[in-house]
Order: structure tokens, then C-alpha cells, then sequence
């Protein structure tokens, strides 16, 4: 074996879902003003009792389920979340303890909103050098755990869920090569910090650096691939908003690809939008096995990773 494949996906989202209009009971909004601006129209929001770790282990069952494996056939465990509570026992393990993961290496990556493909690389990476033979590879957060729901500029953009999938040994590559990188004097532009801890972004920053820097690099990724833009079957940027999404998919050039627009549905999910929008794609059909996919995140630390990948 040569390369890695995604062998399947699988995502989950709590049940209660918060509208536009139970946004404008609670902040100075309104239905039109959130959908101007970036396209959102509900989001769903975890419980008290639903931690980022349950949201987690929900999606990966459900891509276990789909690839046909038992706990016992993953040995690495890679968690992306930037909103863990606690420090120890982290996201990865308590994952696999909730799953019956036996003995899998077990980490957790904070890339914020390109944590799932920085993720994603690392298992490509170590199914490929021989360190894991199956990893299942989790985006989650729960941004409503750091959300100021008094700051309207903020909280009409979050949603809680999380999405998953099943990275294993074949003989072609399924993953193609990462380009990541980051700007990291201009990490102040996108933050969640303080106790407690609260997201902040600088929206203008972020939306001029996402749609004049990034469609370059997206192109870089595909072609690190092999593969021109209007191959693509799909486009799965990191579902930051509308005002972001559809210029730079128009600026890639991925002009017979199906661009995912969940964040219209789910709000800005932070690490779990790319394999929650991918695993959405697939159920519905709107992909097919076999075909080229871009995944591109990109957010805090104004980091991003990009690979094309063959989906399941």
C-alpha cells in the first residue's frame, strides 16, 4: 500500500435548531440582516449535557457504521476542536473510551477552522508511513459553549455539530497531498480566548484575506493533485459564511463542481464544517464514489490546509 483513502464519513448535529427569528428575540437582528450578511438561516446548538466529546463520538459511530469496521479495527484517534473545556483526558481519548476503541494513539489538533484537514493530512501522513492502519479522523466543536450571545455580530454565525471519517491503507491515493500554511502574525484576527473563554473575529480581515489570498492557494491544492479547478466533482470550503463561500469557489474556478453551502443550515461549525458538509454531499448523492473533491479550511490563526480527496 501506497497511499490512504477515505473509506467513509458520517455527521452529527444536536436536535435543537435556533432561527433567525429566535436570534431577533434575543439580540438587536433580524431575519434579513443575518441573511444579507452571511447567508445563515438556522444553526443547531447543543445542550448543557451534550459535551464536545458526545458530539464526536455520534459522528464517528456513524462513519464506523458506514465503513463496516468495529472499534477494535482503528488504532489512531485525531480529534480537531478548539473548544475543549478541559485540558485532560482529551477530545481523542474520551472518543475512543465512549466507541471501545481498545489501545489507539489518541490526540486532538487545534487548528480552529482547518483543524479536520490538518487533520486529515496528519492520518494520510501516518497511514502512509506504516504508524496507524485505520485512524478516524473527527471535526467538533461546540461554539455555543464560546459565544457572547449578547454580540450580535457573532452569535448569528455559530452552530454546534460534528463530522468524522474513516482513513485507511490503499493502494492508490485517495488523499492527495496537503498545502497548509498560516499567517500567524495576523492571529489576532480570528480568537478564542479570555476566562471565560469568547470567540472574536475581526470580519473585515478575515473576509478580505479569505477572498484575495486564498483562491490561489485553493488552485495550488488541486494542482499539488494533479488536477485542474473545473475537474472537481466537489468543493468543500470551511462553511464560514455565504460572503466568503461563493466568491472564492467563483475565484477557484471549479466550474462543474457542486460547491457545499451548509453553513446556510448549520452556521459556522468551526472544525466539524468541512466532514459535516462532505458527509451531508454524500448522503444526498450530490457525490459519487470516485469522484475528486477539494477540501480547503482556513479560519483561526489564519491558517489553512487544502487536499483533494477521492470521495467514499
Amino acid at each position: 500500500m501506497n497511499g490512504s483513502r477515505i473509506a467513509a464519513v458520517g455527521h452529527y448535529q444536536p436536535a435543537k435548531v435556533l432561527t433567525n427569528e429566535d436570534l431577533a428575540g434575543m439580540v438587536d437582528t433580524s431575519d434579513e440582516w443575518i441573511m444579507s450578511r452571511v447567508g445563515i438561516r438556522t444553526r443547531h446548538i447543543a445542550g448543557p449535557d451534550e459535551p464536545v466529546d458526545e458530539l464526536a463520538a455520534h459522528a464517528a459511530a456513524k462513519a464506523l457504521a458506514a465503513a463496516g469496521l468495529a472499534p477494535d479495527d482503528i488504532d489512531l484517534v485525531l480529534v480537531a476542536t478548539s473548544t475543549a473545556i478541559d485540558r485532560s483526558p482529551n477530545m481523542a481519548a474520551r472518543v475512543a473510551a465512549r466507541l471501545g476503541i481498545p489501545s489507539p494513539a489518541a490526540m486532538d489538533l487545534n487548528v480552529v477552522c482547518a483543524g479536520f484537514t490538518h487533520a486529515l493530512a496528519t492520518a494520510d501522513h501516518a497511514v502512509r508511513a506504516g504508524g496507524a492502519a485505520r485512524a478516524l479522523v473527527i471535526g467538533a466543536d461546540k461554539m455555543s459553549d464560546v459565544t457572547d450571545w449578547a454580540d450580535r455580530t457573532t452569535c448569528v454565525l455559530v452552530g454546534d455539530g460534528a463530522g468524522a471519517a474513516v482513513v485507511e491503507a490503499s493502494e492508490e491515493a485517495g488523499i492527495g497531498p496537503v498545502l497548509w500554511g498560516s499567517v500567524p502574525e495576523m492571529g489576532h484576527a480570528v480568537r478564542i480566548e479570555g476566562q471565560p473563554a469568547r470567540f472574536a473575529q475581526e470580519g473585515q480581515s478575515v473576509y478580505r484575506w479569505a477572498t484575495t489570498q486564498l483562491p490561489a492557494i485553493a488552485r495550488r491544492a488541486c494542482e499539488r493533485a494533479g488536477l485542474a479547478p473545473e475537474d472537481l466533482a466537489g468543493v468543500v470550503l470551511h462553511q464560514a459564511n455565504l460572503r466568503i463561500i461563493e466568491p472564492l469557489a467563483e475565484k477557484l474556478g471549479a466550474v462543474n463542481a457542486v460547491v457545499a453551502r451548509d453553513v446556510a443550515e448549520s452556521g459556522n461549525t468551526s472544525a466539524a464544517s468541512i466532514p459535516l458538509a462532505l458527509s451531508k454531499l454524500v448522503e444526498q448523492g450530490r457525490i459519487s464514489t470516485g469522484d475528486p473533491v477539494l477540501l480547503f479550511g482556513f479560519g483561526g490563526n489564519l491558517s489553512y490546509a487544502g487536499q483533494v480527496v477521492r470521495c467514499p
